[in-house]
């Protein structure tokens, strides 16, 4: 083999290991890790907050099953059954929630006291979807949406605070059936201040946002019976959401 063919083979052997490294470093953490995480999609439009489920907007969304049991066992169908949408706009992620629910309870009068344990729509967000603790922190919110519309998550001193103008939401119910109708603002948690001017962040295409459903199921026991998410959460301990915003799913921004 000649001097020239060996610089040949020489060229083309680099050639293959530039390509390959370029291919494996594109591949950053994040990319890597949300492999492991639940997939969503939602669809772009603006729906109005009535608790209507009949909005024009909402029909451009898939209807999602609200049925992992992260607290107690997974209810009989005329106890519990659940089902949401997600909807996007510049402004707001909107979620529509059916709920079938035979009982609906409220026990605690004082909305900051064991507000868990009543009926109520939980909202988990993490507005740069980068996972990690946020149980006293604003890495991640986790909204407890009561029944009259109140919206509660833990502040940093571990005091449990409204969070009232984060939500806005509509619930209407016929029978056994409730809809929830939900416009959540997202903010970016390493710079929201309590008490600052906290801008709420513009959401475009494209968009990854960590975020979880769920609701709390409670027939007038002492605590919940059933709590219910929409993702998938491994191990015994399925109750993590309030504090580990890693077993959230990723929810895309799509037109």
């Amino acid at each position: 083999m000649n001097r020239d063919t060996y610089i040949a083979l020489g060229i083309a052997f680099l050639t293959l290991v530039f390509i390959f490294l370029q291919k494996n470093s594109s591949e950053t953490p994040a990319q890597v890790e949300d492999t492991t995480h639940q997939q969503f999609t939602a669809a772009y439009g603006s729906p109005l907050i009535d608790g209507n489920a009949n909005d024009a907007a909402w029909q451009n969304a898939e209807w999602l099953p609200l049925d992992q049991a992260w607290i107690g066992q997974t209810p009989a169908p005329q106890d519990y059954a659940g089902r949401y949408k997600v909807l996007w706009d510049e402004g707001n992620l909107y979620i529509l929630a059916e709920i079938n629910d035979d009982v609906i309870t409220d026990t605690h009068e004082d909305g900051l006291v064991k507000y868990w344990d009543d009926d109520c729509l939980e909202v988990f967000v993490d507005e740069d979807a980068s996972g990690g603790n946020h149980q006293y922190n604003y890495n991640a919110f986790a909204y407890h949406i009561a029944l009259d519309g109140k919206v509660v998550d833990i502040a940093p001193d571990s005091s449990f605070q409204y969070y009232n103008d984060h939500c806005i939401s509509r619930r209407t119910s016929e029978g056994q059936r409730n809809i929830w109708e939900v416009a959540v603002k997202l903010y970016d948690g390493k710079k929201y201040q309590d008490g600052g001017e906290n801008i709420p962040k513009l959401l475009k295409n494209g968009k990854v946002i960590g975020f979880a459903l769920a609701y709390c199921d409670n027939d007038h026991s002492p605590e919940r019976e059933n709590f219910m998410g929409n993702v998938r959460v491994e191990g015994a301990d399925k109750n993590r959401g309030w504090i580990d915003a890693g077993i959230f799913g990723r929810l895309t921004l799509s037109e």
